[in-house]
């Protein structure tokens, strides 16, 4: 019996971390795509419609499913989702980036982790020990100090507000992971979505450019891969991860999701891979498996 216990336990950290690594790669597309597509489009009807074409996925999926509404308990927790990571992350990234570089906006990514692991300490109940602290510390500190070695502009305005999405993000993973464990990862991202449905339709309509037609396919195809897979799909796998492998440690993924980001950058955007981005993200990796064997 225990070993049966032991060993289903062990399924449950492999599977959380496949999923986790699963999410990370996704949502590794999300700020080059966000690069293109605001350079055609306001940052507000991006961030708008977006949440509005996932919306209507979301409804489509509940319906289909049969799914029962969350409680009046569990709304809170799908407000708070809502604003993190729905509203707060997309739009705050997409002004940002009008200021900096996607390349720039991977020296805040590397604060994710530590604030998801934060926010799961407070709203997760999770107790990791010291030696995860540390390694996630060394993690943040290796993407920060790689993306900051890099020849960039500063923008006073685009790191705020990269700041303040960090912040958003990291409770919205949080809180979401939290509840997935009464709903379902799949669930929490579906009710997040149909919850600021009406206002995100209503917006999207306000902010619609009058020369909508003139947006390139490129343009669009950016603004696809955000509303499918960046709002929806990845979030599926990216609350399953959580919820299996915990908060704090499947959260630590999100250090590697720079050097897939700069990977896209490099292939879609022109942007230089150096032997440096190698060597940083190998020891990236040597923190993540650090953190994951003293996360719990």
């Amino acid at each position: 019996m225990v070993t049966n216990v032991v060993n289903q336990s062990n399924h449950d950290l492999r599977s959380g971390w496949l999923n986790g690594l699963v999410g990370v790669v996704i949502f590794s597309g999300s700020l080059p795509a966000t690069r293109i597509a605001v350079q055609e489009m306001d940052p507000f009807f991006l961030t708008f419609i977006r949440a509005s074409i996932a919306g209507l996925l979301a409804i489509m999926l509940i319906l289909f499913f049969r799914e029962k509404r969350p409680t009046r308990n569990q709304l809170f927790s799908l407000i708070v989702v809502s604003l993190g990571v729905v509203i707060g992350f997309p739009l705050l990234t997409a002004m940002a980036l009008q200021h900096v570089t996607s390349s720039h906006s991977i020296v805040f990514l590397g604060l994710l982790p530590m604030a998801t692991a934060i926010f799961g300490v407070i709203r997760g109940g999770e107790r990791p020990k010291l030696a995860f602290w540390i390694f996630s510390a060394i993690g943040s500190v290796l993407v920060m100090g790689f993306a900051l070695s890099q020849d960039i502009a500063i923008s006073a305005t685009g790191d705020l507000l990269m700041l303040a999405s960090v912040v958003v993000c990291g409770l919205g993973y949080a809180e979401g992971a939290r509840i997935s464990r009464e709903l379902g990862g799949w669930q929490v991202i579906c009710w997040a979505l149909i919850i600021s449905l009406p206002l995100m339709l209503l917006a999207t309509i306000e902010t619609m450019p009058d020369d909508i037609g003139v947006i390139s396919l490129q343009g669009w195809i950016a603004l696809g891969y955000v509303s499918l897979f960046s709002m929806l799909i990845g979030f599926i796998f990216w609350y399953r991860g959580l919820v299996a492998g915990g908060i704090a440690a499947v959260g630590q993924l999100q250090l590697l999701q720079p050097f897939f980001g700069l990977g896209l950058s490099a292939t879609l955007l022109s942007e230089k891979v150096s032997p440096l981005m190698i060597a940083v993200t190998l020891g990236v990796i040597l923190c993540v498996m650090g953190s994951r064997k003293f996360a719990h």
